[in-house]
Order: structure tokens, then sequence, then C-alpha cells
């Protein structure tokens, strides 16, 4: 047996119940909920404890309490925890079980599951320790008599920290904001519980103190409140939808009044990302990066690209090849070899597409795929439509499915396209522009500044590397604030200037 099939045969057999980690102890409320496999929805790998305001409170008194030492540590005792971690991850059993639980619970293959769990893990703990010396290194200028240093202190109260499911990776919701010496609380995503618990179970047997990620399960709805009219909430690290964000900052402005500082907030949510095609586009690259753009992972990629804009001249010949390539790709169990995409997260997300995708039958928009099956896991076939208004919701509202709209113009009207790229959504998070016209390019990049946080050049808007392309949108897709980079750490910390003159001032007339 193969190192991931004896871990897929490990994580089906554990029957989990997950607790939460308070203060480092194990809180269990008997609230339960189980957890699913996707593509085999009658699978249960386990339950997971459910919290409620009482546990979202004791979390924030221990990440407290965890603060007056985690605080006071040098960059160097933070580090170490995490480094041994990733460490750890590179090899071993924790890559292999972590890999395991990321295809069984979010329904990934294993060459997504192991990019994510294990490898933007690792990526995202190196980059931060690389990250967080250079920033402390930003030091101000001292003339000749005077020490002037800036100290990288960390908030003052507790972190809440917000994941997906989409992601293992977005641990570093919480990591990050602790490598800096706060203490957390993180509340992931209630489908992806398990690999949230594993991730900080790896953290602490690497040495991460008890109290300094506290990880609390649960709906938004009843843990949300309790954390975010909290005293003590200093900042909210968030990833998910645009809708929760925005009441997420609803809630804090309406208490801004009661809280010891204004809590900083950042956040990276939805997006309804683009590829916009000149006349010029090489076809054969452009048809490979609406398929994968698109489908990878059944498109619940918040940079995956479901709107399309083609010009007609292109279109029939672009249109045969996406339709095969789509249908080449198998759709099923992603832990068996061949398969290319597992099944949407959740029973109501598969309805929500569902109901859309009988919409598009209805409208006749469907080119290929349109269909949905959830007798044994949640499937949706990879879809491509076709719509003839630029308006659709098809091409303006996010699904989070693998379904991509194609809208075909004139040749004529590519400046036209691009103001229509530009104003057709509320979203800014990521696109791309395919032309072998290298004035295309210059003009698209001009027109379409504010329409991306990632733009790409003749290659698809997904798939943003660590330390290579820094990610994240804004507009109605966030505060752009670039996970994995100093530029999201410094959100995280509250700078001390200190000033120190070689000799005090005794002169209280001094000449000048």
């Amino acid at each position: 047996m193969t190192d991931i099939a004896a871990a897929l045969a490990e994580v089906r057999a554990a029957a989990y119940d997950v607790p939460h980690f308070i203060g480092g102890r194990e809180v269990r409320t008997g609230r339960t909920q189980p957890i699913v496999t996707p593509h085999e929805h009658a699978v249960r790998l386990g339950q997971v404890h459910r919290a409620a305001a009482e546990q979202v409170s004791e979390a924030a008194q221990a990440a407290t309490e965890a603060s007056r030492r985690w605080g006071r540590l040098g960059p160097d005792e933070r580090s170490a925890p995490f480094l041994r971690a990733a460490a750890m991850l590179e090899s071993g059993p924790w890559r292999e079980r972590l890999t395991a639980a990321a295809m069984l619970e979010l329904s990934k293959t294993r060459e997504q599951a192991e990019g994510d769990a294990v490898g933007e893990t690792i990526a995202y703990i190196r980059a931060n320790v690389a990250n967080m010396r250079a920033m402390y290194e930003v030091q101000p200028f001292s003339p000749e008599g005077v020490s002037n240093h800036v100290e990288y202190r960390p908030l003052e109260g507790f972190v809440l920290a917000v994941s997906p499911f989409n992601y293992a990776s977005t641990n570093n919701l919480a990591f990050a904001p602790a490598l800096l010496g706060n203490t957390v609380v993180w509340k992931p995503a209630e489908s992806g519980a398990l690999t949230a618990h594993l991730t900080l179970e790896l953290l602490r047997e690497a040495g991460l103190p008890d109290g300094v990620v506290n990880l609390v399960h649960g709906s938004g709805s009843e843990i949300g409140p309790a954390a975010l009219a909290h005293r003590d909430l200093a900042a909210v690290h968030f990833t998910g939808s645009t809708g929760t964000f925005q009441q997420i900052l609803r809630t804090v402005g309406e208490n801004v009044e009661n809280y010891r500082n204004y809590p900083r907030v950042a956040g990276e949510t939805g997006g309804k990302d683009f590829i916009v095609a000149h006349p010029s586009a090489d076809l054969d690259a452009l048809a490979v990066a609406c398929v994968h753009g698109a489908f990878d992972y059944q498109g619940q990629k918040c940079s995956a690209p479901s709107r399309l804009y083609i010009p007609r001249s292109l279109w029939p010949a672009l249109k045969e090849r996406l339709v095969e390539l789509t249908r080449c790709l198998v759709v099923g169990d992603p832990t068996l070899p061949g398969t290319h995409l597992g099944a949407v997260i959740t029973a109501r997300q598969h309805a929500k597409h569902t109901e859309a995708l009988a919409r598009a039958r209805a409208a006749n928009l469907v080119v290929t795929g349109g269909t949905t099956d959830d007798s044994t896991g949640w499937f949706v076939d990879p879809t491509l439509l076709e719509v003839t208004d630029p308006h659709s919701p098809f091409m303006t509202e996010e699904l989070f499915a693998p379904v991509t709209a194609a809208y075909v113009y004139e040749d004529a009207d590519w400046e036209k396209t691009l103001r229509l790229v530009d104003e057709s959504t509320a979203y800014g998070l990521t696109g791309a522009v395919f032309a072998e016209d290298e004035a295309a390019i210059t003009q698209a990049a001009d027109a379409l500044k504010y329409t991306a946080g990632n733009f790409h050049i003749n290659d698809r808007p997904t798939g943003a590397v660590i330390g290579e392309q820094p990610f994240g949108g804004s507009r109605a897709s966030g505060t752009n604030d670039k996970v994995g980079t100093v530029w999201n750490l410094i959100r995280f910390t509250s700078p001390l200037t200190v000033k120190r003159p070689d000799q005090p001032v005794r002169d209280p007339w001094p000449v000048v």
C-alpha cells in the first residue's frame, strides 16, 4: 500500500471527534454536525463540535492570557514552532495525513491537495518568517546625537481569523498574525473543520504554546456576533464571501465606540474573474487557460475566470476547442487516479448550482455540460455557456462552480469591450488578457487597471504563487492586503516609535 493509500485509509477509519482548542484544552459541547465526504456523501469521516457565544468568550479570554507571554517573545522564539511545522510537513506522516484529509473532506485530487495543504502551507510559513524579518529591518533615520527606533508590537487584543473551506493553506489567516506575537481566535469554515483541526494539531506538536491560536468551530451566525462585539477585538483576518465581509464591516462600525482600539479589518472576498481575448490571441493557449482556469477544483476558487469575452473571429474555432477539452475532463472520486474534478463542497451549494443551470438550459445558453447529479456525491458537470447579454447574471454574479460564460463581441468593438469588462461587475480580483498584439496588451492593461489585483497576460488568472504573485483584489473583492507579503503582515502590528538622545536636553533656552 502506498503512503497516500495508507493515509487515506487512516483518515477514513479515524472516526474523528473534532473538538475546539481553547487555551490548550479540548472542549466538546455535544452539539455536533457530521464531517462529510462531498464526492461520497453517505461517508462520514466523523463529527465536529459546534461552538456558541460561551466558547467564543472563553477563546478570547484564553488568547488574552496567552498574549502576556507570547507577545513578549522575540522573533526567533516565535518563529521556531512554525518552522518546525513546515519541516514536519515536508516529509513524514503529517504530509500524507493532511493531503488525505484535504482529498476526502474538500474533494481535491492528490495534486491539488498536496499543493494546497502541504506546499502552500509551507510556503506561507517560510514567506511570513522572511517578511517579518525584512519588516523589522525597516527603521527610521537617526541623526547624530539621537537614536530612533521602531518596535513592531503585536496588536493590543486578539485577532479573529475566519478562513474558507477551499484552501487548507488559509490556516495562514491565523498563523501569520500569531507569528508576529498576536494571539488568535480562529473560526474555519464549517466544511473545512477537519483540515483546520489537523493543521493546528501539527502546529501544537511542533511546539506552539497553548492559547496562541484558539480554534472554535461552528456557524458564522453564532460565532461572529460574540467575537465581533468583544471589547478586545483587535483585528479581523478574513477570507470568504463578499456578503459576509460586508456584514463584518457593518458590525465593527456599529460597535466602534465599544472597542479598546479601532480594529483592523483585512479581507479577501469574492470575484467574477475574466478572460478577455483580442483578435490576435493565440487560440490554443486561450483555450487551455479558459478550461483549466474555470474548471480546476470544480471552479471553487475566487480567482476562477467565470466570464469570457471572445472576438467573433475566434469564437467558432475556440468554441469547438473548449467543448473538446471540457468533455475530456473526468468528474468523480478525486482519490482515484485519472479524475480531474471532484464534487462541490455541500448539498446547499449543489442545489444552488442545479437551480442556476436549470435557468441556463431553459434560456438555451448551454454549449456543453449543464447537468448535475447528487445520487452519490454533489457533482456538477463542467459547463460552458454562451450568452448574448453581457449583463446576464452569468456574466456578473459569482457562482463558485465549474461554470463559465462566454460573451462574443464584434472584433471592431475591442475598446468598448474593455469598458464592459471594467464596468460590468462590482468585483476586482483577477483577470487576464490574451493577445499577440503588444499595443492591444498595453491598451488593455491601462483600461483594466482597477479591474483586478492580479492581472495576467497570456496566462490564466489563477494559481498565484506565494512569493511570486502577491494575491488579493479590491473593489468588492477585498482590501487587497496581499497575503504572504509584508503588506499583509503590517496590518497586524502596532508600531511604537522610541526616541533616545545621547544627552538629555538640560538648557531650558538652548541656542538654535
